[in-house]
């Protein structure tokens, strides 16, 4: 884990203080290109609806269900109720975090996410590449501290070692991501017994070399104009496909 909880908790904030930024003056029916279901009022309830959710399964322990899907409902919302609605999000959100602390047990029957430590590293992500979205739709521009793009980049990492994730192994199959803003760089080696992955560089089948905001966009299948690629093209679209996280 790179960061204490406290400071997920700060850029949980900050991510979503910058979203609201974003969005600020725009029409709520918009549509979102990247999650092209959605128009903008349904983003910020999809994002605010996570953050509520999981504010409930670190009180609570256990699972509960997840308003943050069914959207259907939100698709002529008012911008100014949804921005208040959004900041509170985000601060019940933290302060259940806060509350019960890093390590409380929790089980939800998603493997990985055990811990509100875990689920404030997911949710700083998922706000910020929700952020992403929105920036989009409205002709914002969008950055990511590098040091937090690195982090995303790491946790996706983290699922994409994962054998449950049904990645292809064999001989041949390694993959390099390298930060061309940073000195960041990531290998995931496939050609084992089961997927490992650990910073650095080293010769790889395929090459993904982009700015580490845009490797974090590009593994989200988002809009990633600076990375370039080289090599084996299907083996990275295979290994993505195989590893995401949570795409909605």
């Amino acid at each position: 884990m790179a960061f204490a909880l406290e400071r997920y908790c700060a850029e949980i904030v900050t991510q979503t203080d910058l979203l609201r930024a974003h969005v600020s003056g725009a029409d709520m029916r918009t549509r979102v290109p990247s999650c092209p279901d959605w128009n903008l009022g349904q983003l910020l309830r999809h994002v605010g609806g996570g953050h509520r959710w999981i504010e409930q399964v670190i009180q609570t322990g256990g699972p509960v269900p997840n308003p943050a899907r069914d959207l259907d409902g939100y698709t002529d919302e008012d911008a100014a109720y949804l921005d208040g609605w959004l900041a509170e999000s985000a601060t019940v959100l933290t302060k259940a975090l806060r509350d019960n602390g890093p390590d409380r047990p929790v089980e939800v029957g998603i493997p990985g996410f055990t811990s509100p430590e875990l689920w404030a590293r997911r949710m700083t992500h998922e706000t910020a590449v929700h952020r992403a979205d929105a920036a989009a739709a409205v002709g914002a521009e969008f950055d990511l501290a590098p040091e937090i793009a690195a982090d995303a980049v790491d946790e996706w990492m983290v699922f994409g070692a994962s054998p449950r994730r049904g990645v292809a192994v064999g001989p041949g199959r390694s993959l390099r991501f390298e930060a061309t803003d940073t000195d960041a760089a990531w290998f995931v080696d496939l050609t084992g017994e089961a997927p490992q992955w650990r910073r650095g560089r080293e010769d790889a089948a395929v090459t993904v070399r982009g700015p580490v905001a845009e490797l974090v966009l590009s593994l989200y299948l988002r809009p990633a104009p600076h990375v370039e690629v080289s090599g084996d093209r299907a083996l990275l679209e295979d290994w993505v496909a195989r590893t995401g996280i949570f795409r909605g």
